[in-house]
């Protein structure tokens, strides 16, 4: 495993009448711009002709003023950010995809990950599919457009390609006429849907991007549950879906989301708080003078342990605002190079100091390493580094892209070897049993800390198959 990416953002937006949809969805992608910074795109929809730019780079980059304005007016519009979990970074594999075929235009963008996307792919490239991406976007693209075929309606063969996906899609589609949106049975991924003062719907992946369009949230779209967005009004779907547990991934709560967005109900920033209330609970007393978090997921459990624990919360480090994540940046090289660059201690609050560091998440450790040094070289006396969630300790299909376990730093280490390797004088997680208090249900995926999975494993997850000819991938299968 080499890269470790996190989901990627969609948003939708449907008008009864031509407006400038294509700006409601740069900023809504905009908002989204933490689910992805490898690509991003736009597709607008007007009397069934597709207008489309899409391009590698961050929002702002791929969609300056010029380009923007190139984009006509329209009905519809959708748009995706994108970090690539199933394929590559290429251009080839940038969303919204388009398919034309004789039932007429298609464009789709998809968040998630599809856990048999190697079977699926391999059965249609047998029965003579050609696939011109590596994404299972493509996949999903090809079984709609098959069904299309078959079924009287859009809506019907989406209906008809679910039964086929396995894993976590949360997606919107367009047509000539109306827009989808899909969240899949288990509802992994997050996805809900408002409407703007002046009648147009609004689907995202999350609330915060509704708001930045001044939509007003009407509600999360249910798991297993298609919504079709068209003249005719706004008609929901779901008694032709096989009803599945809900799993909602945890760790949107945890890192994924922005902390102003509520999903399925339940508010980020209260989540993260929540955690660090909890691990402040499992902490000893007396043992720090200042809490600090770690920009930006890391700030609001900061709070909550401060708030717990009675030791001041403090501003420790300060995040250039112009550096990406660097948990899902793509290279290990690229990782390292924009830690260095992104945070600075502020030597006022640390010098001398017993600190309390809390972060969302290690992996691999190199982030932490560095940041831990950062503030000991500001001065700090002691770091007790805690983490707002249970160790990585498993492979996620589910559109994380953890493949594997071999750089997985808890699967190889104790929290005491970690905590030497990192340079930090402590180190404790977020304990796997308390994930529950941090949304008020069970109803969430863990399988990236515990291994239990609610979906068949998949057969196939090296996202290298995708990249070889189906001969080769055959002979590597046996």
């Amino acid at each position: 495993m080499n890269h470790i990416h996190e989901e990627c953002g969609v948003f939708g937006v449907f008008a009864d009448k031509t407006y400038p949809v294509a700006k409601d969805v740069y900023y809504g992608l905009y908002s989204l711009q933490h689910r992805g910074q490898e690509s991003c795109g736009i597709v607008v929809g007007d009397d069934g002709l597709f207008f489309s730019h899409k391009d590698l780079g961050e929002v702002p980059t791929v969609f300056d003023r010029e380009t923007l304005e190139k984009l006509p007016g329209g009905t519809m519009a959708i748009g995706h950010v994108r970090y690539s979990t199933t394929g590559g970074d290429d251009r080839n594999n940038c969303q919204p995809m388009q398919v034309n075929h004789q039932k007429g235009k298609m464009a789709l963008a998809h968040n998630g990950n599809i856990s048999n996307a190697f079977e699926l792919r391999q059965k249609l490239e047998l029965d003579g599919a050609i696939f011109h991406s590596t994404s299972d976007t493509e996949i999903i693209a090809y079984l709609v457009t098959r069904e299309r075929l078959v079924h009287p309606s859009i809506e019907k063969a989406v209906l008809a390609t679910i039964p086929h996906l396995e894993g976590a899609f949360s997606l919107v589609l367009m047509s000539a006429t109306k827009l989808i949106a899909v969240r899949d049975p288990h509802g992994f991924r997050p996805l809900c849907y408002g409407k703007t003062a002046d009648g147009r719907y609004i689907v995202a992946s999350e609330s915060c991007a509704l708001e930045a369009v001044g939509a007003e949230f009407i509600r999360d779209i249910r798991p297993g549950e298609v919504i079709v967005f068209s003249k005719e009004g706004v008609n929901s779907y779901s008694a032709h879906i096989e009803k599945k547990e809900k799993k909602t991934c945890i760790f949107e709560y945890i890192y994924f989301a922005r902390p102003d967005s509520v999903i399925d109900g339940i508010s980020v920033h209260e989540a993260r708080m929540r955690a660090g209330r909890i691990l402040a609970r499992e902490d000893e007393k007396d043992i720090a003078d200042v809490v600090i978090g770690v920009p930006d997921s890391g700030l609001d459990a900061a709070l909550g342990y401060a708030s717990a624990s009675g030791v001041p919360y403090g501003i420790g480090l300060i995040k250039n605002k112009y550096i990406g994540r660097t948990f899902i940046s793509p290279t290990q090289e690229e990782r390292v190079n924009q830690v260095r660059i992104k945070l600075n201690p502020i030597r006022s609050t640390v010098e001398n100091k017993r600190i309390i560091l809390i972060d969302d998440s290690i992996v691999r450790g190199t982030t932490s390493a560095h940041i831990v040094k950062l503030l000991r070289d500001a001065g700090a006396r002691e770091i007790h580094m805690r983490i707002s969630a249970p160790p990585f300790l498993h492979p996620c299909y589910y559109g994380t892209d953890i493949d594997s376990e071999d750089n997985l730093i808890a699967c190889h280490h104790t929290p005491a070897e970690i905590a030497q390797i990192i340079g930090a004088d402590s180190l404790r997680y977020l304990p796997v049993e308390s994930l529950s208090e941090l949304v008020g249900n069970k109803n969430y995926c863990n399988a990236c800390f515990t291994g239990e999975y609610p979906t068949a494993t998949p057969v196939n997850s090296s996202k290298a198959r995708f990249e070889q000819p189906l001969s080769m991938r055959n002979s590597n299968d046996k």
